[in-house]
């Protein structure tokens, strides 16, 4: 059995930044994620669908940080660059699929959206960089904790099937509650209230599906278009320009129907009309795709349970906390959900792990003394 004194489960953005803090402070600790690479619902890749330091978000794209200040702040101190959202030039509404497509002149966004040069995953290196990689446990996932006398005890389960145990003073769990509830057996159990709580939470991400088409050049931009869609038509309800800081040239959408429409559609017909939205939207040029993409979100099962099929919104904070009863003292939360100010937003990531390593660093200095 390994020891540390802190366990981190959840190798996302939340997952990382917590892990930075708490290395900064001295304090040993064990990151483990159960996917086989760091990152979480961050997913940046090129045409092909491999990882890649100039593709295109699968994930979260955006950040505001003018009203996002620790997100800002751990910009600035990670020396990552960004770029503006694209918004120059006309956008287009669609209302009924029997009249054509309305185009009207683009606004200024306010406050603007910025995205990062080598895509969000650019977070992902930069924290992971300057971690002990000895420290972070890729293809394995917690299982089960149980409480002992000197704090938790989890059981890992790896990838080829292989179980170990760890025991650690203190666990921050940098996940969604909903799979941290589905996924972990807890000793003793949680309260009922608490295990209520935790399936009551939306996931970040996890009712959403994206779609992306790949061209040679931004023709719509030559055509004056911003890239900018709002449709009640569909397949894509919400669509945006998604090219990237280099001039890899595409657009993207979310897929304006339930999890479970698009399970009984199928990925292929959802792609083929999506193009044809965009032909219909941005003209004929849009036919011609070098590639596309396709990320169903609630497909994954490290993101979404089957609450989030039926489920959206962005997670709200309670007011008594998120944890009661034995495990308040060794257990925190620390995914974007449970941020106070920013749930569902990488800045609720950022803010969430700040919070939760400032309270295990006081517990671990209240335990020393």
């Amino acid at each position: 059995m390994r020891n540390t004194k802190v366990a981190i489960i959840g190798g996302g953005l939340a997952g990382l930044h917590t892990a930075r803090l708490l290395h900064s402070a001295g304090i040993e600790f064990l990151l483990i994620e159960a996917r086989a690479t760091l990152g979480g619902r961050i997913e940046t890749v090129n045409e092909t669908g491999q990882a890649d330091a100039d593709g295109f978000d699968l994930g979260p794209s955006w950040i505001w940080p003018r009203m996002q200040p620790a997100i800002a702040a751990l910009v600035a101190e990670l020396n990552l660059l960004t770029f503006a959202q694209n918004s120059d030039g006309d956008v287009v509404f669609e209302r009924m699929s029997r009249e054509s497509a309305k185009r009207y002149p683009g606004l200024n966004q306010e406050p603007e959206a910025l995205r990062f040069i080598g895509g969000s995953a650019s977070l992902v290196r930069a924290l992971a960089q300057g971690l002990p990689e000895a420290a972070l446990w890729c293809g394995a996932q917690v299982t089960a904790m149980r409480l002992n006398e000197t704090g938790v005890e989890l059981s890992l389960r790896f990838a080829d099937g292989r179980i170990e145990l760890i025991q650690a003073s203190q666990v921050i769990a940098a996940l969604p509650p909903r799979i941290l509830e589905a996924t972990v057996q807890f000793e003793p159990a949680q309260e009922k209230g608490t295990i209520e709580l935790w399936r009551q939470t939306p996931t970040w991400m996890a009712p959403h599906a994206k779609f992306f088409a790949v061209y040679d050049r931004p023709f719509w931009r030559e055509a004056g278009f911003s890239g900018t869609a709002q449709s009640m038509v569909g397949p894509l309800a919400e669509i945006h320009d998604a090219t990237t800081s280099s001039g890899k040239a595409a657009l993207f959408g979310f897929v304006g129907m339930g999890a479970e429409q698009r399970a009984a559609i199928g990925a292929d017909a959802l792609k083929e009309a999506s193009i044809r939205q965009f032909t219909r939207i941005f003209g004929p040029q849009a036919a011609h795709t070098r590639a596309t993409l396709y990320k169903d979100w609630a497909a994954d099962p490290l993101t979404a349970t089957s609450a989030d099929w039926f489920s959206a919104g962005h997670p709200n904070a309670p007011g008594g906390g998120w944890i009661a009863g034995p495990w308040k003292e060794r257990l925190v939360l620390a995914g974007s959900e449970a941020s106070g100010s920013e749930a569902g937003y990488l800045a609720g990531a950022v803010q969430a792990s700040s919070q939760a390593a400032r309270d295990v660093i006081s517990k671990l200095i209240v335990e020393q003394s």
